[in-house]
């Protein structure tokens, strides 16, 4: 499974999201948030699924852990996902700040942990596949309540999920810096080349200098 499977991230207190991320951008985590609000109180897992994409929520002692991700990276992945995430966030804010946390506040502190563990899902999927069986998540995960979005948010039009990579947009600056190092790095040698030239005439108009006193002083 590529890291492209598993797309966006959050985990909110009730409606409200604490800390999020993503290497896209998209209308993905608009639904996400959408749903997020119409979470029914019969389960505690539900993946609903929409356009190629699967919505993905655990809901646990008062938040709710939530993971985008395309169809192909399956069903077991992506819970594992959360039931990871929960585990570091209980660890991290079981019973803290986490309560009273105002919206995105814990961005900073606690995305690069979704960054990380997203990685690690991503590139690490059998490894994960395995830690689900054994913690017995497999039979969970096929009663995991699954609903199609359109139904859920009751929208009379279909829904499309716009997924595009922000990595292009980093690629290109990236390209434009290394650009931009090249002609630097030319720069810089162009204008060494230019002191050693001044330097050699320098050099030269001095020993002819001292050659002619030194004829005239007869040194």
């Amino acid at each position: 499974m590529g890291q492209q499977s598993l797309i966006y991230t959050s985990v909110a207190r009730g409606t409200v999201i604490l800390a999020e991320y993503t290497e896209f951008s998209g209308n993905f985590n608009t639904i996400a948030a959408q749903c997020l609000q119409k979470l029914p109180a019969s389960s505690n897992r539900f993946t609903y699924n929409c356009d190629g994409h699967t919505f993905n929520y655990l809901v646990d002692n008062g938040f709710t852990y939530c993971v985008v991700a395309t169809e192909s990276a399956g069903r077991q992945i992506p819970i594992a996902f959360l039931e990871r995430v929960k585990e570091d966030f209980s660890k991290r804010y079981g019973g803290g700040k986490a309560a009273n946390a105002k919206a995105k506040s814990l961005n900073r502190e606690f995305g690069s942990k979704l960054k990380a563990h997203m990685k690690y899902c991503a590139e690490h999927p059998e490894e994960i596949s395995k830690l689900a069986k054994v913690k017995a998540q497999v039979s969970e995960v096929k009663g995991v309540m699954m609903e199609n979005i359109e139904k859920v948010l009751d929208r009379g039009e279909k829904i499309e999920v716009l997924v595009d990579k922000t990595e292009n947009l980093r690629s290109q600056a990236q390209d434009f810096r290394q650009q931009g190092t090249k002609i630097k790095r030319k720069m810089w040698i162009e204008n060494m080349k230019m002191k050693l030239i001044v330097f050699g005439i320098v050099a030269v108009i001095i020993i002819v200098i001292i050659i002619s006193v030194c004829r005239n002083l007869n040194c």
